[in-house]
């Protein structure tokens, strides 16, 4: 057995990259929602924080919550990843060899409340660009640093929106899953372990945020953000390649993969109208 950073963090592949001493964790989307959720899941496993979003305050209050709960050491990396001069900033954070970063949570995003005919195609660009461009390039950046040490994971936030047809956020994360998928066999060899975490609908601010209505949603159909958590651990300590938390959703997933695409398609054609006002 080798070790790395300091003499008591082991490059052993068979232990889960969590327990190392000193294990650094940098989560995107860090101020609320899941990337809060998974900020707690790491503090209360004893891993330094860096956390990155566009709010600087919530970041603060989230980094004290980190501290006085599970005694924390949090780094604030405010940052909007749509604005190239702060994404090539956490890029640089990930790369930097004197604060090694171990495991990287690509978690941002955000959905659109119209399908894409009847979506500014600015804003579905922007959606892209936070939902594919940015994960690439940030796994990119941290890539070498876990490649050398042999050791570390990438956890990469898609959705079960990404198993059926479900506009440009699902291919979004239909493409994260398949990166994630990839990605997981080319880092093997090196001890590093990426997981495609796969939720349903979760309690957060996703939907108010996007403008959707789910109101007409049953409750059992909602997750909490602590449960996607806990099972994306639990499934990156076994080395699944993809985490769905709950039955319902496993079923689902099972579902989407052996059902025929032409008949998903005509399914999802049903519940998919155009706006009232629009004809085009």
């Amino acid at each position: 057995m080798t070790t790395d950073r300091t003499t008591d963090r082991t490059t052993d592949p068979t232990t889960d990259p969590t327990t190392a001493a000193a294990t650094t964790v940098l989560i995107t989307g860090a101020s609320a929602g899941l990337g809060a959720a998974f900020a707690r899941g790491f503090a209360a496993k004893g891993c330094d924080l860096v956390l990155v979003a566009r709010d600087k305050d919530r970041l603060d209050a989230v980094a004290a919550e980190l501290a006085r709960e599970y005694g924390a050491a949090s780094e604030v990396l405010p940052a909007d990843l749509l604005d190239a001069a702060d994404c090539a900033a956490v890029a640089a954070r990930l790369a930097d060899p004197a604060r090694p970063v171990d495991i990287l949570v690509n978690n941002a995003g955000f959905g659109l409340p119209a399908h894409f005919p009847y979506s500014p195609v600015e804003d579905e660009e922007r959606m892209l660009d936070l939902l594919v461009k940015a994960p690439l390039r940030l796994t990119h950046a941290v890539l070498p640093g876990l490649r050398t040490r042999r050791r570390g994971a990438v956890l990469n936030v898609s959705s079960v929106a990404g198993l059926l047809p479900t506009g440009t956020y699902g291919a979004a994360k239909a493409w994260i899953t398949a990166f994630s998928e990839s990605l997981r066999v080319d880092m093997a060899p090196y001890g590093v372990r990426v997981l495609a975490v796969v939720p349903g609908f979760t309690r957060t601010e996703f939907q108010e945020r996007a403008g959707m209505d789910v109101s007409a949603l049953r409750d059992a159909v909602w997750l909490e953000p602590e449960a996607v958590v806990a099972q994306a651990l639990k499934d990156l300590a076994l080395r699944r390649p993809v985490s769905i938390t709950g039955r319902r959703y496993r079923a689902y997933a099972l579902a989407a993969r052996h059902l025929p695409r032409t008949f998903v398609a005509r399914k999802m054609a049903r519940r998919r109208r155009p706006p009232a006002d629009r004809t085009d």
